[in-house]
C-alpha cells in the first residue's frame, strides 16, 4: 500500500499490491447431518418488545404454509422458546451431534434451557462463553432439513447479535419495536448494525400497536400511535406490519401452545420474507 493509500480506497482501486486481500469469513460450519435453507434473524434494539413472541408467529405461520421450519433461541440468558412452544424435554445426542426437539407440531427447536438441570437456573456467563454456545447450536446440533430458520436473538447489538451475524449465513433480518419515540431511535441502531454487516433487513414489525377494546371495537394506542409504515419507509424496508396486544396469544404463549394460536395477523408479512 502506497503512503498516498487509506484502506477506505481498496474497494475502488485497481492495483494488485500485497495489501489487497480477500476478506476473511467467519462462517462457522454447519453440522454435517443438516440442511438449513433460509436464516432470518429477529432482532431488537431492546428487551421487552415481544421479539420472541414475534419470531414464535413468524415460525408457526411459516409452518403453516407447508415450510420445514427450526427456531435457534440464541437468546442465551433469556430463554423462552422452549415454553413459548411447551417444549421441555432434554435433546437426545450421539456421535453426529446434539439432535434438536421438536414441537407438537413438528417445528425444530434448540435453545439453552433444555441443557440446563433446572429450567429456572440462571445462565451467568461472559460474552465469550454466550457467543461459542451460540456458535455450537448452529455446527453440533443435528437440525436435519430445514426449510426456514428463525433465530431468536438477544436485544441489543452486542456479543451474541455480532456472533450470529459473522457465523451463521443469515439471509436477512426482522427488527421488532413498539410505537414509542424512544424505541424508534433504538431501531435505528439495530437497522444500521444489520447494514454495517450487509444483512438485509427483510421486514419492520410494531408490536403492541394498539389494543382492540372488547366492547366497542375502538383501537387504542396504548402506547402511542402505531407508525410501521412510515418507520419502515423512513429506513427503505418494504416490508412492515402493525401487530396489537392480543392477551390471547399472550396466554397461548405462557401455556406452551404458541402453535394452536391465530397467527392471521403476521401471516401476509411472514409470506413475504
Amino acid at each position: 500500500m502506497s503512503e498516498e493509500c487509506t484502506p477506505s480506497m481498496c474497494e475502488s482501486c485497481t492495483s494488485d499490491c500485497a495489501d489487497r486481500q480477500a476478506p476473511v469469513s467467519f462462517l462457522e460450519p454447519l453440522n454435517a447431518k443438516s440442511h438449513v435453507g433460509k436464516v432470518i434473524a429477529v432482532m431488537s434494539g431492546k428487551g421487552g418488545v415481544g421479539k420472541s413472541m414475534v419470531t414464535s408467529m413468524l415460525a408457526v405461520s411459516a409452518a403453516k404454509a407447508g415450510k420445514k421450519v427450526a427456531v435457534l433461541d440464541a437468546d442465551i440468558t433469556g430463554p423462552s422458546i422452549p415454553m413459548a412452544f411447551g417444549v421441555h424435554e432434554r435433546p437426545s445426542a450421539d456421535e453426529d451431534g446434539i439432535f434438536a426437539c421438536e414441537t407438537a407440531g413438528g417445528i425444530k427447536v434448540m435453545s439453552i434451557n433444555l441443557l440446563l438441570e433446572n429450567e429456572t437456573d440462571p445462565v451467568v456467563w461472559r460474552g465469550p462463553i454466550l457467543a461459542g454456545t451460540v456458535k455450537q447450536f448452529w455446527t453440533e446440533v443435528v437440525w436435519g432439513d430445514v426449510d426456514y430458520m428463525f433465530v431468536d436473538m438477544p436485544p441489543g447489538t452486542g456479543d451474541v447479535p455480532l456472533t450470529v451475524f459473522q457465523s451463521l449465513p443469515v439471509d436477512g433480518v426482522v427488527v421488532v419495536t413498539t410505537p414509542q419515540d424512544l424505541v424508534s431511535m433504538i431501531v435505528e441502531k439495530a437497522v444500521n448494525m444489520a447494514s454495517m454487516l450487509n444483512i438485509p433487513v427483510l421486514g419492520l414489525v410494531e408490536n403492541m400497536a394498539w389494543y382492540e377494546c372488547p366492547c366497542c371495537g375502538q383501537k387504542l394506542p396504548i402506547f402511542g400511535d402505531a407508525n410501521a409504515a412510515e418507520e419502515a419507509a423512513h429506513f427503505g424496508i418494504e416490508n412492515s406490519v402493525e401487530l396489537p396486544i392480543n392477551p390471547s396469544l399472550a396466554a397461548a404463549c405462557d401455556r406452551g401452545l404458541v402453535e394452536q394460536a391465530d397467527v392471521s395477523a403476521i401471516w401476509e408479512f411472514a409470506q413475504k420474507l
